[in-house]
């Protein structure tokens, strides 16, 4: 799922070429995209776009008039420029936003269509799409902590719930602990004052560092290729990889759709953390340190 440094990119390119711009006709290639029915969607049709505004992990495109065209990507959906009414080709295509200089096209990968497209009125209609999680660069390390100790979870699921903080996802979850030298699986209420001080400056940090390079990236070409799985990541997608910090093998817990990738040297004391499915099936086997791991591996 695009998170806050992969949706400051889209912003950022789309500033340059749709602010001040007519938004001429929206089509849809899928009924499913859009969720509301008041205001109609041709309201927006004939407006100039007057802001882009973030709502989380959503892109809120604000025309005349105050209405506005709510984004969320989820997990598969991705945005591309393409030349004025660029046709809707293929399943995977779910909208295309026309201006008189190019086509925003919305699509999504995949069988399950979770992309949504909402149409509200005022601040009271974006305050409704707002998930309510803290900002993380509008908040200080008391707010911080607070968001994150309403419930007392791990740490992995705490950054990733939109509630608590947010904008950050699994990706950048994953390079947040690592730069923190935290185990994913910490429970939030067992986090000392000194952990929760390099836990709330590695997440400002990772975010800025990204957030930094992937503008940059935008200003010069529209982001068309936007991952979760970056080469320049220090541990997320980099499984059986080498740490960057430390040279050990990066690990993984893998669950559902998502996986966590962390360094057991650097972030667990060396302790392999437990892979559901895996550890289901090899019970009492279940490795405990990398030796371990390595020794079994070597079986």
């Amino acid at each position: 799922m695009p998170e806050l440094p992969d949706i400051t990119a889209y912003m950022t390119a789309m500033e340059s070429r749709i602010l001040g711009q007519t938004l001429e006709r929206v089509r849809l290639g899928s009924v499913f995209l859009l969720r509301t029915v008041d205001p109609p969607l041709s309201s927006a049709e004939g407006r100039a776009v007057a802001g882009i505004r973030r709502i989380g992990k959503r892109i809120a495109i604000g025309v005349e008039g105050d209405l506005w065209l709510v984004l969320h990507l989820m997990i598969a959906g991705r945005l591309h420029w393409k030349p004025t009414g660029s046709k809707l080709g293929g399943r995977n295509a779910l909208a295309a936003f026309d201006f008189p200089h190019g086509s925003l096209i919305l699509t999504e990968a995949g069988s399950k269509r979770r992309a949504s497209l909402y149409v509200v009125k005022g601040e009271d209609g974006l305050r409704s799409m707002d998930p309510g999680g803290a900002e993380i660069f509008s908040s200080d390390l008391d707010s911080f902590r607070a968001a994150l100790s309403v419930e007392n979870r791990t740490l992995k699921r705490a950054l990733t719930d939109p509630r608590l903080i947010s904008g950050v996802g699994n990706a950048y979850s994953d390079e947040i602990l690592h730069a923190a030298r935290l185990s994913p699986v910490t429970l939030t209420s067992k986090l000392k004052p000194e952990e929760w001080q390099r836990l709330f400056d590695c997440t400002r940090s990772v975010m800025t560092i990204w957030m930094d390079r992937l503008i940059g990236e935008a200003k010069k070409n529209f982001p068309e290729k936007v991952t979760a799985f970056r080469s320049e990541m220090a541990v997320h997608g980099r499984f059986n990889l080498p740490c960057p910090r430390c040279g050990e093998k990066i690990q993984r817990i893998r669950y559902a759709d998502n996986e966590t990738n962390y360094c057991a040297k650097c972030q667990t004391g060396g302790k392999v953390l437990a892979d559901r499915s895996l550890s289901r099936l090899l019970g009492s086997d279940w490795p405990r340190t990398l030796d371990e791991l390595e020794a079994l591996k070597r079986k």
